[in-house]
C-alpha cells in the first residue's frame, strides 16, 4: 500500500504548479463570473450593487448581442466544415506519399505556430494590397473585391484566415489516426476489388472516427471563442457585420460605457450555449462510434 501511495503523491506534487495556475487563472474567474453576472459592477469601482437576473433579462432584448451570436454560429458552421475537410484531405494526401512526409507536414503546420493576431495582420496586407496588385497588373479581375469592407467578402476572408491557422493542427491529428489504421485491412479490401475511394470511405474513415470527434470538438469550441482573427482583420466591421460574440462581450466590458457585470452575464449565456451544443455533438459522435 505504501508503494502505491508514493507514486500518486509524486504525481500530485509535479502537477501542483499546473493545478494552481489553472485554479487561479481559469477556475476562479469562471466561478466568480457567475456572481458578477448578477451585479452592475463596472470592473473598476470597488462598489457595486446586486441586480439579480436583470442583466440576463436585458440580454434577451439585446439585438447587437444576438446578431453577433448569429454571426458566430455561421462562422462555427463554416470553419468546422472547411477546416476539417481540408485538414483530412491534406492528411490523406501526405500519408499517401512515399517520400517527403516530414517536409509537407512542417510546411502545413507552420501557420499554427504563428499568433493569429500576427497572422491576421499579415493577411490584412494580402487582402488590401497584394490581391489588388494582382488584379490590376496580372489581369486577375476576380480578385478585385472589397475583401474587408464588404460583409459578404469579409466573411470569406475571415474563414480563409481562420482555416489557414487551424488546418495544420487538425491535419496532425488526422495523420496520427491514419497511421493507426491497419494496412492489412486496406490490402484485403483492395484484393476484393475496392477502389481507393471505397477503401477510404468503408475502411479508413470508420477507423479514424475518434480523430474526427476530437477535431470537430476542438474546432467547434475554438470557433465559438473566435476573437483574434476577426479583431485583426475587420475589428467586427464594417459596422457590426462581422462582430462575433466574443468581440461583442469585449466591447461591452472594456469600451465605451463599461459594464463589466453585463458583459459577464453575456459570457455566461455564451458558455451555456456552447455547453449545450457540445453535449449534443458529443452525444451524436458517441452514438456513431458505437454503431461503427
Amino acid at each position: 500500500m505504501k508503494n502505491k501511495k508514493n507514486p500518486n503523491r509524486s504525481l500530485l506534487i509535479f502537477c501542483a504548479p499546473a493545478l494552481l495556475v489553472y485554479k487561479i487563472f481559469k477556475l476562479y474567474p469562471a466561478v466568480s463570473g457567475i456572481f458578477y453576472a448578477l451585479t452592475d459592477w463596472n470592473g473598476i469601482n470597488k462598489t457595486y450593487h446586486f441586480v439579480g437576473f436583470s442583466n440576463f433579462i436585458e440580454i434577451c432584448g439585446d439585438s447587437y448581442f444576438w446578431n453577433a451570436m448569429w454571426f458566430t454560429l455561421k462562422y462555427v458552421l463554416a470553419i468546422v466544415v472547411v477546416a476539417n475537410v481540408v485538414a483530412l484531405l491534406l492528411a490523406v494526401a501526405i500519408e499517401s506519399r512515399p517520400k517527403g512526409k516530414g517536409f509537407f507536414r512542417t510546411i502545413f503546420y507552420m501557420p499554427n505556430m504563428i499568433s493569429m493576431v500576427i497572422g491576421g495582420y499579415m493577411w490584412m496586407f494580402i487582402f488590401t494590397k497584394v490581391l489588388y496588385y494582382m488584379a490590376d497588373n496580372w489581369n486577375m479581375k476576380f480578385l478585385d473585391k472589397s475583401w474587408i469592407g464588404n460583409p459578404k467578402y469579409s466573411f470569406v476572408a475571415i474563414i480563409t484566415v481562420a482555416a489557414w491557422g487551424a488546418v495544420g493542427y487538425l491535419m496532425i491529428i488526422y495523420m496520427a489516426a491514419l497511421q493507426g489504421v491497419p494496412t492489412e485491412l486496406k490490402a484485403a479490401a483492395s484484393l476484393d476489388g475496392a477502389n481507393a475511394w471505397k477503401i477510404f470511405w468503408n475502411v479508413t474513415f470508420p477507423l479514424i472516427g475518434h480523430a474526427v470527434t476530437i477535431c470537430v470538438f476542438w474546432s467547434l469550441n475554438s470557433g465559438f471563442q473566435v476573437f483574434d482573427v476577426i479583431y485583426a482583420l475587420t475589428g467586427g466591421g464594417p459596422g457590426r457585420a462581422t462582430q462575433s460574440a466574443a468581440i461583442n462581450i469585449y466591447e461591452e466590458a472594456f469600451k465605451g460605457n463599461i459594464r463589466y457585470g453585463y458583459a459577464t452575464a453575456k459570457s455566461m449565456v455564451l458558455f451555456l450555449i456552447v455547453l449545450l451544443i457540445t453535449m449534443i455533438q458529443l452525444r451524436i459522435s458517441k452514438g456513431k462510434e458505437e454503431e461503427l
